[in-house]
C-alpha cells in the first residue's frame, strides 16, 4: 500500500493499486480524481461510489 492516503496519478504503481482497491479501471480512477477535485483516497472512493456505481 502506498505510504500515504493521497493518490499520485504520476506513479504507475499507485494508479494500479488504487484502481484495484476501488474496483475501477485506471481511466475511471483518473477521471474520478479530476472530477472530485481531490487526490485524497477516501474522498475519491466516496466520489466513485456515488457517481460511478458499477
Amino acid at each position: 500500500m502506498p505510504e500515504n492516503k493521497l493518490i499520485d496519478l504520476q506513479e504507475y504503481y499507485e494508479v494500479e493499486y488504487w484502481s484495484k482497491k476501488f474496483g475501477v479501471t485506471p481511466e475511471l480512477l483518473k477521471r474520478a480524481v479530476k472530477e472530485s477535485d481531490s487526490a485524497i483516497a477516501d474522498e475519491v472512493e466516496n466520489y466513485i461510489k456515488t457517481k460511478f456505481t458499477l
